[in-house]
């Protein structure tokens, strides 16, 4: 009779969840770098070698900047040398899933106007709920100024817009900064041939 096979142990990444030979291929191999170093430096040996080049760098930067002059100096510099090695803060970035960065959404109100069977027109207002302005209580209210037909609607990339009936193109903008003063005018923008344009 044949032995019974053992399972293999693998060893996984604490940061990214892959298996440790694999977080070069992971998401963020930055982040997976210290954990790698400390537990599983055999498998990335160019890893271990830079890193312990960039110490070298650091702790070479230090004795340059500092004068030798007393046994004083030389005990924090031995001191600074040993915390060389010490890992420093780093940055929290938002990321998505599949390693992409979450981007900050500018703050602008976007204004277009439609043209639908060649007479009807349909203007489209993107972007006010960046300004903290509730989008349901904004198409009432652009709907009884110009007493026209407003809806929230899910626009093609499934944000929330504004559309109101009608050609109110350059009349809206001097209803919105008046009605609501934290959208301030050079944050709203006109889509005119395909081109954004300040509208103040």
């Amino acid at each position: 009779m044949s032995e019974k096979p053992q399972p293999e142990r693998v060893l996984y990444c604490a940061v990214c969840s892959l298996p440790a030979e694999y977080c070069e291929f992971g998401a963020d191999f930055e982040a997976c770098k210290p954990w790698i170093l400390q537990n599983a430096p055999e498998l990335y040996p160019d890893l271990v070698r830079e890193a312990n080049k960039k110490n070298v760098d650091k702790v070479s930067n230090k004795l340059e900047s500092v004068g030798i002059s007393s046994s004083r100096n030389n005990a924090k510099l031995t001191a600074e040398a040993s915390s060389a090695g010490a890992s420093e803060p780093k940055q929290e970035v938002k990321r998505l899933p599949g390693g992409k960065i979450k981007k900050k959404l500018k703050q602008e109100v976007v204004i277009e106007k439609i043209v639908r069977n060649k007479r009807k027109c349909v203007t489209v207002v993107k972007g006010l709920d960046l300004f903290g302005v509730k989008l349901s209580d904004a198409s009432k209210k652009l709907g009884k100024k110009f007493a026209t037909g407003a809806s929230v609607v899910k626009g093609p990339t499934d944000k929330e817009q504004i559309d109101v009936q009608g050609d109110i193109f350059y009349d809206i903008v001097e209803f919105i900064t008046n009605t609501w003063p934290d959208v301030p005018g050079n944050a709203i923008y006109f889509i005119e041939d395909g081109r954004k344009v300040v509208a103040v």
